[in-house]
């Protein structure tokens, strides 16, 4: 096994360097980041010349890429070709942990992700969860009672939820449980922030504000996840080693849980290994409808503004954690089927 772990984890090192070499590509391209600059005004050619030189945009893209990834240590250098010398700055590079400073803010890329991480995570974490609560029950619960009354209206549920654009449901959660409420006097949800302005940060104001993004995420992602176990668990108890645990006897609810769930959520694994990695860069859309300040969020707003070491820096980071996702979801299979084995 560990042998197996070192060996998939030196085999990332050049996918990683792939991915970042065409994600730089891709990005260079996406836009004009001096335009963020001029604010509402235009830049003077001039100073258009001298930024390109210090940011290093006049360079080839591969010079600005290997800039990027292993840093430099210029100073002191002719902006301007006049003769006299400016700094420069110096850049550790990415492989030594510096993202970049934001075109936009001037602060470094490495801080405001770090700013933003804890709040995407907590709203997406808590979302999962209540995703898998709810498509383990709904699943189950749709296999144990095929055909009947629940499995229809779940199943008719399910594919209303797995074919709504969240946007919609995103803002028909607004419109219902916001500002219908509120019309009528009634005690409604908030429709953005993580707080309100006069009460201030706290915990039941974090978790107030977190129940219609919550709720727009996990109704999407649970009608798609129930009828992973609902189809999965269809197959595996049909299978004769399940025929077999009952038949000795064993209780219902043992034979599920133990014997056939385990089996099931094999392919769940999977899918969910697949998503969490993107947890890390937010839900783009819900984010910015519910105002939640978080990656997402972080991400819509420098991408629209070509602020490219932020957009990049968060690229690399979500791309990271999908190569080391992928490695921790083939061991969970280990834990799950005894008779998968890594040599």
């Amino acid at each position: 096994m560990r042998r197996y772990i070192i060996r998939r984890l030196l085999q990332a090192i050049p996918l990683l360097f792939i991915i970042s070499v065409l994600l730089f590509v891709l990005m260079s391209e996406m836009g004009d980041p001096l335009a963020t600059f001029g604010g509402r005004g235009v830049i003077k050619s001039k100073d258009r010349i001298r930024l390109t030189r210090q940011l290093g945009l006049d360079q080839p893209v591969w010079m600005q890429y290997v800039t990027w990834l292993i840093g430099n240590d210029w100073r002191n250098v002719d902006l301007d070709g006049d003769g006299i010398l400016e700094s420069k700055g110096t850049r550790r590079g990415v492989l030594r942990g510096d993202l970049g400073v934001s075109f936009v803010t001037k602060q470094p890329v490495i801080k405001m992700i770090a700013e933003r991480l804890p709040n995407t995570l907590l709203l997406m974490l808590v979302s999962e969860a209540v995703t898998l609560l709810v498509a383990l029950v709904v699943g189950l619960t749709s296999a144990l009672k095929q055909y009947s009354a629940y499995d229809h209206v779940a199943t008719a549920l399910s594919f209303i939820g797995f074919s709504m654009p969240i946007p919609l449901l995103a803002l028909g959660l607004i419109y219902i449980f916001a500002v219908n409420l509120k019309r009528l006097g009634l005690p409604h949800f908030p429709t953005g922030g993580m707080f309100d302005p006069g009460a201030g940060p706290g915990v039941w104001q974090t978790i107030w504000h977190m129940v219609l993004p919550v709720a727009a995420l996990s109704f999407v992602s649970a009608a798609g996840y129930s009828r992973y176990v609902r189809s999965n668990m269809l197959e595996v108890i049909q299978e004769d080693y399940i025929r077999t645990a009952h038949a000795k006897g064993l209780p219902r609810w043992k034979v599920i849980s133990r014997h056939a769930l385990k089996n099931a959520a094999l392919p769940l694994v999977t899918i969910v290994g697949m998503d969490l990695p993107f947890l890390l860069a937010g839900a783009v859309v819900t984010e910015s409808i519910f105002a939640w300040p978080g990656m997402g969020r972080l991400f819509y707003d420098h991408t629209v503004r070509s602020d490219f070491p932020v957009v990049m820096g968060i690229l690399l980071i979500v791309s990271t954690a999908v190569v080391v996702f992928q490695i921790i979801t083939d061991l969970t299979y280990t834990l799950l089927d005894p008779r998968i084995r890594y040599n």
